[in-house]
């Protein structure tokens, strides 16, 4: 018998059998049009998986993750133009940048919950729909901020997904990779100390868990996968806006992934349709 933590359920199962269909047949089916469409559902999908599993195992709610999206967009973007390091290090730096500032929005949350904490993440979102829309996204210009008038400077995509066909089986990878690292902590210590904080702080605390560090610890996560989801939507669009990332629309992006199941992978799933649309 396998151990727990390389037990697959059903639902894991269904999971990985339509993430391989998303990666071998929807690329060779779908038009350039359906092709751009589907890259953008695959990167809202990621940041929706961190709201989603933050709500399912603490109970949290989270209203800035089309926010945090958009810094981690703008990150890449900046590391795209400003310096010539691979894809994969501007995302994963792009990823940490977002997952600090999700340590600092965890500090409400150590304190407020429930209606309180949605608004406190709701103002966050309101703050960052105004810092991207005034500053604008980097296209290449100089100082800081990267922006120039008129047409940008190209992206540079990896090596193996010029073709939009390549680069939506690299976001349904980089998607994958993304749902099994937050199943691979709820199987681990961190899932049963969010169970516990979930059911009852006091029994947390009673039983030695550090509800600090662990509410912390899923706000990061949360980033980390919003960050990862704005670099992956840098990368399809090559250019980025800031009315893509309002606040109305990680409301948005909560609400479909509430209703479409938050304690699944078909809930994140659903909740595409919000933003990316």
């Amino acid at each position: 018998m396998l151990p727990k933590l390389f037990h697959i359920t059903p639902s894991g199962a269904a999971g990985l059998l339509f993430a391989a269909f998303a990666f071998f047949i929807v690329p060779a089916l779908a038009g350039s049009l359906w092709l751009n469409v589907f890259t953008s559902m695959g990167c809202f999908t990621l940041a929706t998986a961190g709201v989603a599993f933050m709500y399912a195992r603490l109970g949290m709610v989270s209203l800035t993750q089309v926010g945090l999206m958009g810094v981690g967009g703008w990150v890449m973007l900046r590391l795209n133009h400003g310096f010539d390091l691979p894809f994969e290090v501007n995302m994963v730096i792009a990823g940490l940048a977002t997952m600090v500032l999700g340590w600092v929005l965890a500090l409400p949350a150590l304190r407020l919950r429930g209606l309180y904490l949605a608004l406190v993440t709701l103002m966050a979102a309101g703050g960052l729909e105004i810092i991207l829309s005034t500053f604008q996204f980097p296209n290449g210009g100089s100082g800081f901020w990267g922006v120039q008038t008129g047409s940008g400077a190209e992206f540079r995509r990896p090596a193996l997904t010029q073709s939009p066909e390549a680069y939506l089986r690299y976001v349904v990878a980089m998607v994958t990779l993304g749902f099994l690292f937050i199943e691979l902590h709820r199987r681990l210590a961190p899932g049963r100390a969010w169970a516990l904080i979930r059911r009852s702080e006091a029994a947390a605390m009673a039983a030695g868990v550090n509800v600090t560090f662990y509410k912390a610890w899923a706000f990061g996560i949360s980033g980390l996968l919003a960050g990862g989801a704005g670099a992956l939507l840098a990368g399809s669009l090559g250019l980025l806006d800031g009315g893509t990332f309002r606040a109305s629309e990680s409301v948005m992006l909560f609400a479909l992934a509430v209703v479409g199941g938050a304690r699944f992978w078909l809930g994140a799933v659903g909740g595409r349709d919000g933003p990316s649309g």
